[in-house]
């Protein structure tokens, strides 16, 4: 796999924190796991409930020492949000998105929390009706995210 970052941008590479002084080309020659900065969310940006489940998946890639006290808390957070949520196309995402990571494609999981975050702002402002989701050509699967 290769990816590309421009000059300060920085990657994380197996718990390690790369930073680029100037563009460059890196070549991953073995699996590894890795999140690009722009998909970094900080601690301050956890301020929806999906917010936080992203953050405690984005830990079980980026710090594989607390990868099983982060896969505690997410399986915790997102037990309470199947709990907590009504709309039918949000549980059904939440419930993909658990069977994605007991797959160990936590990076997967990221890109499909990410699609969700439009519904959350609509189902916590009560624009969106509790049973029905919004209408659109693509599911909200990981598959059907470009």
């Amino acid at each position: 796999m290769k990816i590309t970052l421009r000059a300060g941008e920085k990657v994380y590479i197996n718990g390690a924190i790369l930073s680029a002084d100037r563009k460059v080309s890196l070549e991953l020659l073995n699996d590894v796991t890795f999140l690009l900065e722009s998909h970094v969310l900080q601690a301050n940006e956890t301020t929806t409930p999906l917010r936080q489940l992203y953050y405690a998946a984005q830990i079980m890639l980026i710090n594989p020492l607390i990868r099983h006290e982060a896969n505690i808390a997410f399986k915790r957070m997102l037990g309470n949000l199947l709990a907590t949520f009504e709309n039918q196309q949000m549980l059904k995402e939440l419930k993909l998105i658990d069977e994605i990571v007991c797959n160990d494609r936590v990076f997967e999981a990221l890109k499909a929390i990410r699609v969700l975050y439009p519904l959350e702002a609509q189902i916590l402002s009560g624009d969106a009706d509790s049973n029905h989701p919004p209408h659109s050509d693509q599911p909200n699967r990981p598959e059907a995210i470009a």
